[in-house]
């Protein structure tokens, strides 16, 4: 690899927007040593001026190499998940080691946990605002929590966990990605796609021509994986894909060479090694450190209260799925290749409704337009695109947030689709935070990510309502980032949020896409222009909470999982992984996948994406987001009075302030949770 020209490297000009058309991956760990030795050297002189330390001569400059190393670093993360190559692969491999020893030195370094408690300490500590407070009691915890306290030898067995996690994280999300790209199913016979939708079938013949061949090509990603196992009439096509998606790089692929299984048995022995050299009893008591929830019990009661709530509703959704099966086609056993495929059929016997029948209404566009005009209505802010702005793809667009005095408050990218060499799944992620620098105000910018059926031809590509919830989602998170009004990058949008409480605002913003009022807005037939049909969307009302009890033990069935794998499984005792998700299984499922199932070597979110000892966030920030909402319905979902108040309480706020200190002042009480049991159709 050539090492590029400084002046010349886009990484290290720090414009207001990233370069994306002239970074390449030989410009990566350039930038990167550059930058990693500049800080080191002014934090040196830092630490050398032998001041009395407080927040403008120490926090403030912190805070900022902090930001402006973010803001380097930011497009190559990025461009490693949504434009991924062989070159920017191993550039961007060869600095995760890099960026460990440096925020281990840094969070290890006597010196500077001794400066930030001496600003802590200091006269002047008292007449900070808030959220400077916060960010040094956060930074102090953050020492701890990194070793500070540690004796040399134990600091640097600490240091070198992190770095060998940092190179696991990556490697277990390259597996994934390399195998699910692997692996392809073309089909040339009418029969073999019977059952399936035009959408799908358009998207599949288009993937084929693009590889020069006849017929259809179906994949593993999401929106080809999910068409083909509700739709396709072929049992044992449907058993075949599912097979090759939930052995993904594992030992039960045809393709061992990408297998996470030691991968993740390391990471638990590290992450539990690095638990127990700070004095936790396991890694999910570390964990709970920077969250709402206290204790692995209190997450764990939470967790067994909700599945004892749901699992008979649970056991009576599948019964009648089977029963269904069973009277419809005559198969002696539903077995798991069939549950989506029956699941969907059911839901068209029982409320005559199929989310292909919604998808004419939902063409991105539309979508995107309505979901902005949701947001003009709740806070007063315009949304426009801005074009002539450099991207990545020519599938990615980017807007820009004004509210209603005409001041900026935010910009973000936006790329809806699936293509090769971007990672599945959909995610909101930073490209730069809010900060004031001296008289100036950084605006803040967001990458907004999804993994939907691109266009065909001139078509746009036409959403389900389950794809329509995703784009709210991530958009609700993509808000909290961007209408912060904190100055300070380390509370500033998401940073400092506790992790429990960050899916507030993404969940929160889900709930407009259930409302005949938003909807009109959201929902124009893709030719006519047509809202909605009210009998349509009756349908879809009913067939809400179809199989929630279903959904609802899943998503406990992995939280739970997750919970156990860190705070009670030995990686070297007598029981495997495997053994601790069946006995979970047994506790909390209603259908058991066959033993070949290997879902958790892609379970991305507790081996890679930041939710180990973490995965319930998602309910526990459920009953927040659906308590908040509640205040909605009992003043109007437009309550422009009410929007604010979020706004104010919840966006704006952003990590400044202890996630249940806003919720209350947001909703002037605790969270209930009978909100979430009436939304999910649970109520007793």
């Amino acid at each position: 690899m050539s090492v590029m020209n400084d002046s010349k490297n886009p990484l290290l000009q720090i414009k207001a927007l990233p370069s994306f058309e002239s970074i390449k991956a030989g410009h990566v760990e350039p930038a990167v040593n550059a930058m990693l030795a500049d800080n080191r050297r002014h934090i040196e002189e830092l630490l050398q001026a032998g001041k009395d330390y407080n927040w403008e001569n120490f926090v403030q400059p912190m805070e900022e190499m902090e930001e402006v190393l973010g803001r380097m670093w930011s497009p190559v993360s990025h461009l490693h998940a949504v434009r991924d190559s062989e070159d920017l692969r191993t550039a961007y491999n060869n600095c995760l080691p890099k960026f460990t020893n440096y925020h281990t030195e840094l969070a290890q370094d006597e010196r500077l946990y001794k400066a930030y408690k001496m600003v802590a300490a200091a006269v002047g500590f008292k007449d900070l605002d808030q959220a400077q407070k916060k960010i040094i009691d956060n930074e102090l915890r953050d020492f701890r929590l990194s070793g500070a306290d540690l004796n040399k030898p134990e600091q640097q067995r600490f240091k070198a966990i992190q770095e060998e996690l940092s190179g696991l994280y990556s490697k277990f999300e390259e597996n994934l990605l390399d195998a699910t790209q692997a692996w392809e199913m073309c089909l040339t016979e009418d029969s073999e796609i019977a059952g399936l939708p035009q959408t799908a079938l358009a998207m599949a013949q288009q993937a084929a021509e693009q590889d020069n061949r006849s017929g259809w090509k179906f994949t593993l990603h999401a929106p080809s994986y999910i068409s083909f196992m509700s739709y396709a009439d072929n049992r044992a096509l449907r058993q075949q894909m599912y097979t090759a998606y939930v052995t993904r790089a594992s030992d039960q692929s045809d393709q061992t060479q990408w297998d996470n299984s030691e991968l993740m048995l390391q990471m638990l022995r590290l992450r539990g090694e690095k638990a127990q050299l700070l004095g936790y009893p396991n890694y999910a008591a570390y964990s709970l450190e920077t969250k709402m929830a206290d204790t692995v019990e209190q997450v764990m009661g939470f967790l067994n209260d909700l599945a004892e709530r749901s699992r008979a509703a649970a056991q009576k959704d599948l019964d009648e799925l089977k029963n269904f099966a069973l009277e419809t086609d005559k198969i002696n056993y539903l077995e798991a290749w069939d549950a989506a495929y029956y699941s969907e059929k059911l839901q068209q016997h029982r409320y005559r409704f199929s989310q292909e029948e919604v998808r004419p209404y939902f063409p991105a566009p539309q979508v995107l337009s309505g979901m902005f005009e949701v947001v003009q209505r709740l806070y007063g802010l315009r949304i426009k695109q801005r074009q002539g702005v450099e991207v990545w793809h020519p599938d990615a667009a980017f807007y820009e947030i004004h509210d209603s005095t005409n001041r900026l408050r935010g910009q973000f990218y936006i790329d809806l689709y699936a293509r090769d060499h971007k990672r599945g799944g959909a995610w909101m992620d930073e490209c730069t935070v809010r900060m004031r620098r001296g008289d100036t105000v950084q605006t803040p910018v967001a990458y907004l990510t999804c993994n939907f059926s691109p266009p065909v031809g001139d078509r746009p590509s036409l959403l389900t309502h389950e794809e329509v919830l995703t784009v709210f989602h991530e958009f609700g998170h993509g808000l909290h980032h961007l209408l912060t009004q904190v100055d300070y990058a380390g509370v500033s949008g998401i940073n400092g949020v506790a992790w429990d409480a960050v899916e507030l605002p993404s969940q929160f913003m889900e709930n407009w896409c259930w409302e005949g009022e938003a909807l009109e807005l959201i929902a124009r037939h893709v030719d006519t222009g047509d809202p909605l049909p009210k009998e349509l969307f009756g349908k879809m009302l009913a067939a809400k909470n179809f199989q929630s009890a279903m959904q609802m033990v899943r998503q406990l069935e992995l939280s739970i999982f997750d919970m156990r794998l860190h705070s009670e499984f030995d990686p070297d005792g007598r029981l495997s992984i495997q053994d601790v998700l069946d006995d979970v299984r047994r506790e909390v499922a209603v259908m058991i996948p066959p033993e070949f199932n290997r879902f958790q070597h892609s379970f991305g979110h507790i081996f890679s994406g930041g939710y180990a000892a973490g995965y319930y966030s998602y309910k526990w920030a459920e009953v927040l987001s659906a308590d908040a909402f509640s205040k909605f319905e009992e003043n109007g979902i437009f309550n422009r009075k009410t929007g604010e108040e979020f706004m104010h309480s919840i966006l704006e706020a952003g990590g400044s302030e202890e996630p249940m200190v806003l919720f209350k002042r947001f909703r002037g009480r605790e969270p209930s949770i009978d909100a979430l049991l009436r939304h999910s159709g649970l109520s007793q």
